[in-house]
């Protein structure tokens, strides 16, 4: 049998991921990447040498914001690696992950690895997918009627805490962090617990020498806060508000990705600044693609979808964040009932 009857026989996925292939488009992008990490990893030692050189002074908060911007780049390069866009070998790409996630900015690579690729497996399912589980706030009115304890309580008027509650992302994920090393089961667990117990001596040992007690606990705040806000509203736009899955769902692979996952529209700045998620729909598909190639990738994806007739949905990064948190306020109607 020939390539073009194989993908005329295969799924739908088989012949979007055809096209794809032959647009070059799965291939590796090892320039990318090294001037990407040079100047990522350039700013962040520069955001530190401007925090020693400016001593105990109030322009150390615009230093904490800068940073927490510096944090959530790190953290996107620690998705590209995780999801093999940059090293096609395990062993390298496991380095340079833990030197970016658990030395740089405190946040475990093993158990952020494992918690994204069960997302990714099964997204928006209430009982398979991590990022919708009901351990703060609720995804649907089944979760919200079924809710106990801090969900219940916060679930009321969660759209309106979202935002105030990312402010806390930051500290949730370097906890989730170790809270994984303390336990059994993580790979390279001695060596994950090592890096972060080094990032967090270094970190605190710079703002306590540097900084007076009470400008160090507002650096702290600030930093951490801003940082958590920032990871918020990388991932809020992708998924929140778009239809949940329960049971087993009768969707192929192709389907699976796409009704699940949505797209940012905007230019330079948004791609930068999300670090390519907003092509969300084309990252599911192919989550090994290089992120500098999603936006070249879109148009294929979106005219084959329109072929099969498959809803593919795009907004702007504002109505994004009100499709969610409308959401959010939909699915809190339950609690809000009951009161």
């Amino acid at each position: 049998m020939t390539t073009d009857n194989l993908v005329h026989t295969g799924s739908d996925f088989a012949r979007l991921s055809h096209r794809v292939s032959a647009a070059g488009l799965m291939q590796r992008r090892p320039g990318y990447y090294t001037a990407r990490i040079a100047v990522v990893t350039g700013l962040f030692a520069a955001g530190w040498v401007a925090f020693a050189f400016l001593g105990n002074s109030w322009w150390q908060l615009a230093v904490a914001a800068f940073l927490a911007v510096m944090f959530g780049q790190i953290a996107l390069l620690s998705h590209d690696l995780a999801h093999k866009q940059v090293f096609r070998r395990r062993r390298p790409t496991e380095i340079a992950g833990m030197l970016a996630g658990n030395l740089g900015i405190g946040m475990s690579y093993g158990w952020w690895m494992d918690k994204h690729t069960r997302h990714h497996a099964n997204p928006n399912h209430e009982e398979l997918d991590p990022d919708v589980d009901p351990d703060i706030l609720v995804w649907s009115k089944d979760q919200a009627r079924a809710s106990r304890g801090v969900p219940r309580f916060i679930g009321r008027y969660q759209a309106f805490l979202f935002f105030p509650l990312l402010t806390l992302e930051g500290l949730n994920l370097h906890w989730s962090g170790i809270r994984a090393v303390r336990k059994p089961g993580l790979r390279r667990r001695g060596l994950e617990a090592a890096l972060l117990a080094t990032h967090f001596v270094l970190y605190f040992s710079a703002l306590l020498t540097v900084l007076s007690p009470g400008m160090a606990l507002l650096f702290f705040a600030v930093h951490q806060g801003l940082w958590g806000v920032y990871m918020g509203s990388i991932f809020a736009p992708n998924h929140k508000g778009m239809p949940t899955l329960t049971g087993r769902p009768e969707l192929d692979f192709l389907r699976k990705q796409v009704l699940t996952s949505r797209n940012v529209r905007g230019g330079l700045v948004t791609d930068v600044a999300l670090g390519g998620l907003n092509y969300q729909i084309e990252h599911h598909l192919f989550p090994s693609m290089p992120s500098p190639h999603l936006r070249r990738a879109q148009p294929i994806v979106r005219a084959y979808c329109a072929e099969l007739g498959v809803p593919y949905v795009e907004t702007s990064l504002v109505d994004s964040y009100r499709q969610a948190l409308t959401h959010l306020h939909e699915a809190g109607a339950p609690l809000r009932n009951r009161s």
